[in-house]
């Protein structure tokens, strides 16, 4: 395995055993926040694994296997869920049944992302994306990050010592580490206080016990289909109402984290393959999945942070961790495993990348030299973070009629609005920043 001269590991020289490693890597950084969202909205957590794989490879199959991504469940839609459970069982209805109903909804959003989509083909990048400039991208990167990371706290204090093993592991491997040992910190740091916390009996392995080895990841009574039998059209209609509105935001979201991953990897994935080709991919892993009972897919921050930790941006790898994800989606006791893992090792961990994630937006507005002496790009900044956080510690979500949005995607429409309509714009996404007639830096491209 060589190291290029830009610090980027060459994914050419990796032998199949280094890249299983890699993959599972991936597959552990993505789960403990994708399975907590069935865990949270009684959806089914080996469908959840599955569709996270399938989804991934769909995703990557649209993107022309070029885009290092790995799609796994949005905790945007968990409002969404939430509202059409209760006007479910307000109807007399199960939660079950209810959320059936709800999987119709996150259906008819995934379907959204083809319409804007069709908006960046028709439109082209250039035009669609100068209401995306790195003044925007880039704080939403970073409050992506922040947002998170109240979770990594809350987990990691369940056990601050076994947090801080994580963290230490993870730090020492990835810079005093040789070869191997460098790249897959995050696995190392999940296994050595798995390990520690098992050793003073901080694991329950009561649910492994009990889990079978084999077992089907869905059953067709919790999927959509399972409403064509008896559909009440009344309630269809109110989810499809109460839940397509949150694709504005999640769609606003793709397009910071594919930026993410494009900064992350040096590449320009917003040209090529395209936004396009990446909001279809992401729309279809969400529809199907939703089809068959799992929560809606999105593009995982926390595998842009294993990318920027590791190096390695080799898509093989991702689509690895999907196969994984797929094959042990299908063995209930693999999943009583995950389960079992300290909340702490999960809490370290995340605390890791939650962290990288905010750091890569720091490196956006950094690398295309953003103009902070322009109180245009101050203010957007600002209220873009002020807004994103406020809102999430404070009242969690604006009641705009019957949709709730995030700090999050409050924070991201706020930022493109006022970058449309504020006067003085001094990016120029083929230029860069510029000042009047005059550049205040060198050329700034994308990423290439």
């Amino acid at each position: 395995m060589e190291l290029k001269q830009d610090g980027i590991y060459d994914a050419s020289t990796l032998g199949g055993g280094k890249m299983l490693v890699l993959g599972f890597q991936h597959m552990f950084a993505m789960f403990g926040a994708t399975v907590l969202v069935p865990i949270l909205t009684g959806l089914s957590v080996s469908a959840t694994l599955l569709f996270a794989g399938i989804g991934t490879l769909i995703f990557h199959l649209f993107t022309k296997f070029k885009v290092p991504a790995f799609l796994g469940s949005s905790f945007a839609f968990l409002g969404g869920y939430a509202a059409v459970k209760g006007f479910g069982v307000e109807l007399g209805m199960s939660e079950s049944v209810a959320l059936t109903y709800a999987c119709i909804g996150v259906f008819c959003a995934g379907l959204l992302y083809f319409v804007l989509a069709a908006l960046f083909k028709i439109y082209g990048v250039q035009r669609t994306m100068r209401f995306f400039p790195p003044v925007v991208t880039g704080p939403i990167i970073i409050s992506i990050g922040l947002i998170l990371s109240s979770s990594a706290i809350n987990n990691c204090q369940a056990n601050w010592w076994i947090a801080l093993l994580a963290i230490l592991i993870i730090v020492i491997c990835n810079i005093f580490g040789k070869g191997m040992i460098k790249i897959i910190p995050i696995i190392l740091g999940v296994i050595g206080s798995y390990i520690v916390a098992a050793c003073f009996g901080q694991v329950d392995w009561s649910s492994m016990k009990d889990a079978a080895w084999f077992g089907m990841p869905f059953q067709m009574e919790n999927t959509a289909f399972a409403v064509l039998k008896d559909p009440n059209w009344s309630f269809v209609g109110t989810a499809i109402i109460a839940i397509v509105p949150i694709a504005i935001a999640t769609m606003i979201e793709h397009i910071g984290d594919v930026c993410a991953i494009s900064s992350t990897c040096n590449r320009n994935f917003i040209a090529d393959p395209g936004l396009h080709r990446t909001l279809m991919g992401d729309g279809c892993a969400t529809a199907l999945a939703a089809l068959f009972g799992a929560p809606a897919n999105t593009t995982y921050g926390e595998n842009t942070g294993v990318l920027n930790l590791t190096k390695v941006f080799d898509p093989k790898v991702v689509r690895i961790a999907a196969c994984l994800a797929i094959l042990f989606s299908f063995c209930p006791k693999f999943a009583a495993l995950i389960y079992a893992m300290p909340t702490a090792t999960v809490g370290g961990v995340s605390l890791v990348l939650y962290g990288m994630i905010s750091a890569v937006g720091v490196r956006n507005l950094v690398e295309n030299h953003v103009d902070f002496t322009n109180n245009r790009n101050v203010l957007i900044a600002a209220l873009i973070l002020v807004l994103a956080i406020g809102i999430q510690y404070g009242p969690g979500s604006i009641a705009i009629g019957n949709v709730n949005l995030s700090g999050l995607a409050v924070a991201a429409l706020v930022g493109i609005i006022l970058n449309a309509i504020l006067p003085g714009k001094d990016f120029d996404m083929e230029k860069g920043f510029v000042s009047g007639k005059k550049a205040t830096a060198d050329k700034v491209e994308l990423p290439e």
